[in-house]
C-alpha cells in the first residue's frame, strides 16, 4: 500500500499511464488497470491521486516472479489512492484555527445519488483545509470510482494515501461508509494529520469499528483486521497535527513504525490501543514539545520570554525536533515515499518486487 500511495506522487508530474505504467515501480503491480488520475491544482488544499482496478493474480502467475521470493497471490480490489504534499504544515498552520462544522455528504441540495447517512455526527468539526481538498477532487473521483465499482460489483474498494492524502482519504471513506452506504471499504493511511475535533474522531472510530470495550467500558487491544489502518512513524509530528490545544484529536487504528530508519522489520511495528497509546507517536511528550514549536510561536508568546526561560527549554529539546530529521521521518514509511523517478528511489534499486496482498473486507492485506 506504501508503494501504491508513492506511485500517486508521478501524477501531476511525469504522469501515470494505462494500462498502469510510470517512472516509479509501476511495473510492480502488472495486475491493475488504471482507471483515471485527477489533479485540481497546485494549490495546498488542491487534491491529486488516480484510481486502478486490480484484477488479481494467481499463486502460479505469482511464482513466476523473477523476485527470489515467489510474490503472493493478490485479490481483486478498486484502489483509490490520493497523493500528499510536503507542504502539509503551511496548510495546518493557516487553517487550523478555522474549524467548520463537518457534514457528511450528499448535503441536502446534492444529486440524492446516495444512501442517507445511517448516523449523523453529532458536534463535528473538521480542518476546513482538508475538508476542501476533498471536495475540490469529490466530483472527479466519485463518478469514476462509481463506474468502476459497478462494472466489476465484487472488487472492495481500497482508499490510500500519505499526509495530506490520507486527511483527503479519511473523508473520501466517511462518506462512501456513510453517505453511500458502501461496506467494503478499507482504508491505510501514512502519516496522517488529525482531521477534526474529537467527535469526529469518534465518528471515524464508530464508523470503522476501530474500538472494542470489554464489560468495563474500557478499550481493549485492536485486532490485526482492522478496517482502518492509519500507520505512523518514529519521529513523525504530522499525525500530532493540527494541536490538542486548537481543538484537534487522532482517531484510532494506530499502525506505529517504532524503527526511525529504513527498512523496517515486523517486530518494529506494534498495534496502538486507542488513539493516544503512549507507546506510539502520540507520546506523552508529544503534545508538549509540538506545542512549543508551533502552539506558542503562533500566539507570540515567545515575545514574553526572558533569554534565561528560552535556554532552560532549549536543553530539552528532544532530538528529533532537528527539521531534517523530520523530513525524513514524514517520508520514509517502509520506504521513501514522494520520488517519482525512473526505478523509483535509487536505495530501492536491487530490491525484488513487493508483495501485496490488497483483498477487502477484512483488513488482511499486507503494508
Amino acid at each position: 500500500m506504501a508503494r501504491l500511495v508513492d506511485i500517486t506522487y508521478c501524477v501531476g508530474t511525469t504522469g501515470v499511464s494505462p494500462p498502469f505504467s510510470c517512472a516509479s515501480r509501476c511495473k510492480d503491480f502488472p495486475s491493475l488497470d488504471l482507471v483515471r488520475t485527477w489533479n485540481t491544482g497546485v494549490l495546498l488544499s488542491d487534491s491529486c491521486g488516480f484510481i486502478a482496478v486490480d484484477h488479481g493474480t494467481s499463486s502460479s502467475s505469482s511464482s513466476s516472479s523473477s523476485s527470489s521470493s515467489p510474490k503472493p497471490p493478490s485479490k481483486p480490489a478498486i484502489i483509490v489512492a490520493f497523493r500528499g504534499t510536503y507542504s502539509i504544515t503551511n496548510t495546518i498552520i493557516d487553517l487550523s484555527t478555522v474549524p467548520q462544522e463537518y457534514v457528511p455528504y450528499p448535503s441536502p441540495d446534492d444529486d440524492g445519488d446516495s444512501t442517507p447517512t445511517t448516523k449523523k455526527c453529532a458536534n463535528c468539526t473538521v480542518h476546513m483545509g482538508f475538508l476542501a481538498s476533498w471536495r475540490s477532487a469529490r466530483e472527479l473521483v466519485l463518478p469514476a470510482l462509481k463506474t468502476a465499482r459497478a462494472k466489476h460489483p465484487g472488487y472492495p474498494v481500497h482508499l490510500v494515501g500519505h499526509s495530506l492524502g490520507g486527511a483527503v482519504a479519511a473523508l473520501a471513506a466517511l462518506e462512501l461508509r456513510q453517505s453511500l452506504g458502501w461496506t467494503d471499504v478499507t482504508v491505510t493511511t501514512f502519516g496522517e494529520p488529525r482531521i477534526g475535533n474529537k467527535h469526529l474522531a469518534h465518528y471515524l472510530d464508530e464508523t470503522f469499528s476501530l474500538l472494542s470495550t470489554n464489560n468495563n467500558n474500557h478499550t481493549t487491544s485492536p485486532k490485526e483486521t482492522l478496517l482502518y489502518r492509519r500507520v505512523t512513524h518514529a519521529n513523525d509530528p504530522v499525525p500530532l497535527l493540527p494541536l490538542s490545544e486548537w481543538g484537534f484529536r487522532a482517531h484510532a487504528g494506530e499502525v506505529y513504525i517504532a524503527k526511525p530508519d529504513l527498512p523496517p522489520a515486523p517486530e518494529d511495528l506494534r498495534l496502538c490501543v486507542g488513539a493516544d497509546d503512549p507507546e506510539c507517536v502520540g507520546g506523552p511528550e508529544a503534545d508538549g514539545w509540538l506545542g512549543w514549536v508551533l502552539g506558542d510561536l503562533v500566539r507570540g508568546e515567545e515575545t514574553r520570554k526572558s533569554v534565561e526561560a528560552w535556554t532552560r527549554r532549549l536543553g530539552g529539546f528532544p532530538a528529533r525536533l532537528k527539521l531534517w530529521q523530520l523530513f525524513f521521518a514524514h517520508r520514509d514509511y517502509f520506504w521513501r515515499l514522494g520520488l517519482c523517478v525512473p526505478g523509483g528511489d535509487p536505495v530501492d534499486w536491487g530490491r525484488g518486487k513487493y508483495g501485496v496482498l490488497l483483498g477487502g473486507g477484512g483488513g488482511d492485506g499486507e503494508l
